[in-house]
């Protein structure tokens, strides 16, 4: 199974971040620009949380405030799940089914390296057991 770090080798993308102070706004430019569905929140370099489609839709939109007057840190999730570099992709896909996440900042010496979304998991899932049945095909047929 591959780890986290390999993973992330193989997105090439940079780290998407927004500031606690930006407005959600803001955030949300980012996030659409960028096609993503989640940003991490640094401060001072360090993860202080995440903001997703789910907190603006939760904490924004239902509540009636303003996109650009609110800043980030009103509504971003604080406690944020995590993963390390050395961990699975099996490790990432039971914690999102677990705590219910669908984005998780990697964390190596309490430094945000990057995110592995929900997308990159089940993407990377499939891919090895398509590898498998290939690999199962191949030996019955010899």
């Amino acid at each position: 199974m591959k780890t986290v770090q390999q993973l992330l080798e193989s997105k090439r993308h940079s780290l998407i971040s927004v500031a606690p102070s930006s407005t959600v706004l803001d955030a949300l430019k980012v996030m659409a620009e960028k096609e993503i569905g989640a940003v991490v929140v640094i401060e001072d370099g360090h993860l202080v949380g995440i903001f997703s489609e789910r907190d603006y839709a939760r904490k924004v939109v239902l509540q009636g405030k303003a996109s650009k007057d609110t800043p980030v840190r009103e509504i971003m999730t604080e406690k944020v799940v995590c993963v390390r570099p050395e961990q699975t992709i099996e490790d990432c896909m039971g914690l999102m089914t677990d705590r219910r996440v669908r984005h998780l900042p990697v964390l190596e010496h309490k430094k945000v390296i990057g995110v592995v979304s929900i997308g990159d998991v089940v993407k990377e899932m499939l891919s090895e057991k398509e590898f498998v049945i290939k690999q199962l095909e191949s030996y019955i047929h010899n």
